[in-house]
């Protein structure tokens, strides 16, 4: 009995093509490993800086990287870049607020966003008081 071409060419391409899905998983399964390694990204370490200062409450320290600010209770320290393109935020003592100099993103003492291009607040950074009111170490 000679089968019939129909049904020899419909098992071909139904081989042929599960043989190409084969295949692609196998690419896939093999490839995983290599491309997770790809995307890892090695977590920053955090960095100490100590501010040797005695502030007073209601002062504020500037520093290229963050603006530490001190208050009765707290004190706490916010990043000087925008997170609009990155550029160096400046204080503005009258209006107590940080403002980007290249498109005027305004930002709270609390690193709250309020005005302008920047979608996000400010990140904040970690503070604590040296012994005997010595300054701070503040937590980048």
């Amino acid at each position: 009995m000679v089968p019939e071409t129909k049904d020899f060419a419909g098992r071909r391409h139904f081989l042929s093509s599960w043989w190409g899905w084969l295949k692609l998983v196998t690419g896939i399964i093999l490839c995983y490993p290599f491309l997770s390694f790809v995307r890892f990204n090695v977590p920053k370490k955090p960095r100490f800086i100590k501010v040797e200062k005695r502030l007073l409450v209601g002062d504020v320290h500037l520093d290229p990287e963050f603006a530490l600010f001190v208050m009765e209770k707290e004190a706490w320290a916010i990043s000087r870049t925008c997170t609009h393109l990155g550029c160096r935020l400046n204080y503005s003592e009258k209006d107590k607020q940080l403002i980007c100099p290249c498109h005027q993103s305004k930002f709270s003492p609390h690193g709250k966003r309020l005005d302008g291009p920047a979608q996000k607040d400010l990140p904040v950074f970690k503070v604590e008081a040296l012994s005997e009111g010595k300054g701070y170490m503040v937590t980048v």
